[in-house]
């Protein structure tokens, strides 16, 4: 099956199958005070722009902008092995569903709104991307709280992240056989074009430190 043979009526079917079983659970709203008094070791790594992974090499994803319940349910699927990824894993054991819920609120700051069908992306358009547009938009911001804002995204990390899904370090109904079908450059075009779209994802600052970000 090519990545054309996606039709976009499929996948919106599946999109709103996947949504109706990862539905979020009903907790209180995120707090936003409270998670920046609980975020201290977070940003350690989110809160320094440009900052890297060590090994695989790649940078730590920009969070402010992105849609809180996406955080959320990126914090639970590093607790549960979902996702690969050793610090993740370790910092979202130690988090109540609660304090992941506060600690979104707080990185995610104003969600970056969608252009929806007006939206005008910014370069050419890969073939590949036709497909992501159905949960990631036009213009990278995702449609759903649950589906990532991708716009002005770091392009390594996206790449990394598509990777991992085709290797198995994610896994994700819709994204893996997905990403299957997928060539090395393609990951790189789709990686690219998300990086490019504006208005972008930002990295929260993190005050009152000597650190500086790894060049």
């Amino acid at each position: 099956m090519s990545v054309r043979s996606w039709s976009y009526p499929v996948v919106l079917s599946i999109v709103a199958l996947v949504a109706t079983v990862r539905a979020p659970s009903a907790l209180a709203a995120g707090d936003a005070q409270k998670g920046k008094a609980i975020s201290y070791t977070c940003l350690g790594c989110h809160g320094i722009p440009n900052y890297n992974n060590v090994y695989p090499t790649y940078h730590v994803p920009k969070l402010q902008g992105q849609h809180p319940e996406y955080i959320v349910a990126a914090l639970k699927a590093y607790r549960s092995g979902e996702r690969s990824h050793g610090t993740m894993h370790a910092h979202a054991m130690s988090m109540s569903e609660q304090d992941m819920e506060d600690i979104a609120a707080y990185f995610a700051g104003q969600v970056i709104p969608s252009g929806g069908a007006n939206a005008q992306p910014v370069g050419a358009v890969p073939a590949a991307v036709a497909t992501c547009q159905a949960c990631h938009g036009r213009d990278g911001v995702g449609i759903m709280g649950i589906y990532p804002t991708l716009s002005g995204q770091h392009a390594d990390y996206l790449e990394q992240a598509l990777k991992q899904y085709r290797t198995g370090g994610r896994r994700n109904a819709i994204m893996q056989p997905f990403v299957a079908q997928l060539k090395p450059e393609q990951l790189r075009e789709v990686a690219e074009y998300f990086a490019r779209q504006k208005p972008s994802l930002r990295t929260l600052p993190r005050t009152n430190t000597a650190m500086s970000a790894s060049k």
